[in-house]
């Protein structure tokens, strides 16, 4: 990976403050790193995902990704 991990989960985190949305498809984030292999990008996020920054949404059919505690997530919708 040419990307340095800790400027990519920067990138990531700003890019996800500075829209009007909480959730965001892995595509989203692939479009911001569009010379990096799609598996390096999944890399970041699951490590942003890990270190509780980002977390996961499901609507059953489809897996999102959303900066903990910004919006309506999966603790606010009563699950655990």
């Amino acid at each position: 990976m040419a990307l340095d991990v800790a400027e990519a989960k920067k990138a990531i985190l700003e890019f996800c403050a500075s829209k009007n949305k909480t959730k965001f498809y892995f595509n989203d984030f692939t479009k911001l790193f569009p010379d990096e292999k799609s598996r390096d990008v999944k890399k970041i996020l699951t490590a942003l995902v890990n270190e509780e920054a980002m977390e996961f949404w499901s609507s059953g059919s489809t897996t999102m990704y959303g900066v903990k505690g910004a919006g309506k997530q999966h603790a606010s919708e009563g699950e655990d």
